[in-house]
């Protein structure tokens, strides 16, 4: 079937596949209506042809078609246009396959035939704006890697554009714990090391706000701004990131600047998500310090949202390399200069209470020893397992991972404990 076009000036274009025409007709005639550029097929195999030559802000797609399921076409729309949305539309559907595939980033979300018309456009609306931050976001870290003098501009208009979604989304506030689950796997995906992190930050945050008392607001924004403190990172090399946190001062001035941004768009990335402003404020904080000299914005003491320092102070422990009593003391010996001595004083009251996840690290073949015990299982790249998570190394396991690694490079990040 030839495809359709409508509305050829639409701000944003959207593949829709199905191979009922009555469900075309649909879906023409509700997204019509809101000025979107619709391109309508009832092959998914010329969808595929279609995608190479076209980009698409969002790709819908019924789930059973006789030439190509869904599912399966939408996983090939992935590899050919990553920055697209790609929703999944079905009658009959598993939950777990289609949690499966949004976990696993083929799908953005799922609708269930029959829809509602409210629901559909929100969605649509929510999808078309993901795009828009996504395409946004990487212009961001181009222009900051090569110390474009447009950045203040682009984070600006970012920022304004975040300010009309917080109010277009009342919708996402139901969806708000999903989308934290899913900035979080995306985290982990992108470097094991940040996600560990933030799971041990979370976890002292969680403890302050229980003995601290906080007010329940509080006590969300703060173990939210756990979770997502370093989401602002995603994008940078997993080598400058090691750099900055083993080697700061080697840093290059464009590799400083881009480090030091990090909190500002990890702000931009949390309001994207409707009610999280005050996650956002944290977030960009949290990296300032009580004298004065921290970034992004070099406030001071009081000038400082109380979260942020808290947080600070959770980060700082969390990341820490040393243990133990080591560890309390190199955040005390902070107290007046990096933190606010309330902030660590609260920490010290709390941290006996906190049940913190094992520090990680990342280490190549090279630096494998015995006794390091895996923090996570190593597989081959046909996913067979090679040596379990919670393995304690010995000569013979590291030997089999390098022979292994000699024939076939092992792609995956290998974590030990700390």
């Amino acid at each position: 079937m030839a495809a359709t076009h409508d509305l050829p000036e639409a701000r944003h274009r959207i593949l829709i596949i199905d191979d009922e025409e009555i469900v075309l007709a649909a879906l023409r005639e509700t997204l019509k209506r809101e000025g979107y550029e619709l391109v309508t097929l009832s092959n998914p195999l010329d969808g595929l042809e279609l995608i190479r030559r076209q980009e698409f802000s969002v790709i819908l797609t019924d789930q059973q078609m006789p030439q190509l399921a869904g599912l399966e076409f939408l996983a090939e729309a992935r590899h050919v246009q990553p920055d697209a949305t790609r929703i999944l539309i079905t009658a009959v559907l598993s939950l777990n396959v289609a949690i499966d595939a949004i976990n696993q980033g083929e799908i953005y979300r799922f609708i269930v035939k029959p829809w509602l018309r409210e629901e559909l456009l929100v969605t649509m609306k929510n999808a078309v704006q993901r795009y828009e931050l996504i395409r946004s976001n990487t212009a961001l870290h181009e222009q900051t890697r090569a110390m474009n003098v447009e950045l203040s501009a682009q984070v600006a208009r970012i920022a304004e554009q975040n300010q009309q979604l917080d109010r277009l989304n009342q919708a996402l506030q139901q969806n708000l714990q999903r989308s934290i689950q899913l900035s979080v796997k995306t985290l982990e995906t992108f470097n094991p090391v940040l996600a560990n992190q933030a799971r041990r930050s979370y976890e002292l945050c969680r403890a302050m706000c229980s003995r601290l008392e906080l007010s329940a607001d509080d006590q969300q924004v703060l173990e939210i701004s756990a979770w997502l403190h370093d989401i602002g990172l995603v994008g940078a090399s997993r080598t400058l990131i090691r750099k900055w946190q083993t080697a700061p001062e080697l840093l290059a001035e464009a590799e400083r600047v881009l480090i030091e941004n990090h909190p500002v768009v990890g702000e931009t990335l949390a309001n994207f998500a409707h009610n999280l402003e005050g996650v956002g404020k944290v977030i960009r904080a949290h990296h300032e310090r009580f004298d004065g000299t921290g970034y992004p914005d070099r406030l001071r003491q009081d000038q400082i949202p109380w979260l942020a320092r808290l947080l600070a102070v959770a980060v700082a422990y969390a990341a820490c390399p040393a243990e133990g009593e080591l560890a309390v003391e190199i955040i005390r010996s902070g107290s007046g200069t990096a933190f606010d001595p309330e902030a660590v004083r609260a920490f010290a009251r709390c941290l006996p209470h906190a049940v913190l996840p094992r520090r990680q690290r990342e280490v190549l073949v090279s630096e494998l020893q015995p006794g390091m015990v895996l923090a996570s299982g190593i597989y081959t790249a046909n996913g067979v397992l090679l040596i379990p998570a919670g393995q304690t190394l010995s000569a013979p396991h590291i030997d089999k991972l390098r022979n292994h690694n000699l024939v076939s490079d092992l792609t995956q990040s290998l974590l030990v404990y700390c």
